[in-house]
């Protein structure tokens, strides 16, 4: 199931110009009708959970891509753990009849699809003029990076539980359109936060302070 799993995702596989996506109102309605009858009854779904949804994220991701799987990456204890979707709760309490369902569905969807889409304008917008890689040359831009994505992100996730797990792979992802290497970039983001941030808690200005400063320390020892 590795395949239907956000945490997983990397930066090409969601990177919206790699994956555009049109759709307007009539298109989401659609959607929404060819959704309807893949999901579960209510029963099925408070037995099975999340697998009970296996078979509409299946056919998100033959549609869109990979990056679709994040559709109900739900804040806080959700079907998967630390995510920014607001529009769906779980498949306990989000699943009930198909046609009250299958719009929720699409909303995730979008809501997903809004929040990569906010990250590639952030990533573009917090480039150091000179592109590089090498934050010898401008270590503050890359401190500046990585403090507004965490505080962004726990924003997002409300820092509820596991928030953490999105922001580092957010992270991963700024280091990865800024082309460092993806197994690289994760050895950065590891050591820059360095077990520093828990659930339920949004990391307070001098933890943000020291992650950022040791992801600009640790990306200028990149090659």
């Amino acid at each position: 199931m590795t395949e239907l799993w956000a945490h997983t995702l990397a930066w090409a596989e969601v990177d919206p110009s790699r994956h555009p996506l049109e759709l307007d109102e009539d298109a989401a309605k659609t959607l929404t009708g060819l959704v309807a009858p893949l999901l579960p009854s209510s029963e099925a779904a408070e037995e099975h959970r999340w697998r009970s949804l296996v078979p509409v994220t299946e056919f998100l991701v033959d549609r869109y891509g990979r990056w679709a799987c994040g559709w109900n990456w739900s804040i806080g204890e959700g079907d998967t753990d630390g995510g920014i979707v607001g529009a769906w709760c779980c498949t306990s309490h989000s699943v009930t009849t198909a046609e009250e369902t299958a719009p929720l569905v699409v909303a995730g969807l979008l809501e997903w699809r809004d929040w990569l889409e906010d990250l590639a304008e952030r990533f573009a917008a917090l480039a150091p003029p000179s592109h590089s890689t090498r934050a010898t040359t401008d270590p503050w831009r890359w401190e500046r990076a990585c403090t507004r994505l965490v505080t962004v992100v726990a924003d997002r996730t409300q820092a509820e539980s596991g928030w953490y797990g999105h922001c580092e792979q957010v992270l991963g992802w700024f280091l990865a359109y800024h082309g460092v290497d993806e197994d690289r970039a994760r050895e950065i983001v590891k050591t820059a936060i360095g077990g520093r941030f828990g659930s339920w808690i949004a990391p307070d200005a001098t933890v943000v302070d020291a992650v950022s400063s040791q992801f600009a320390r640790a990306l200028g020892e990149t090659g």
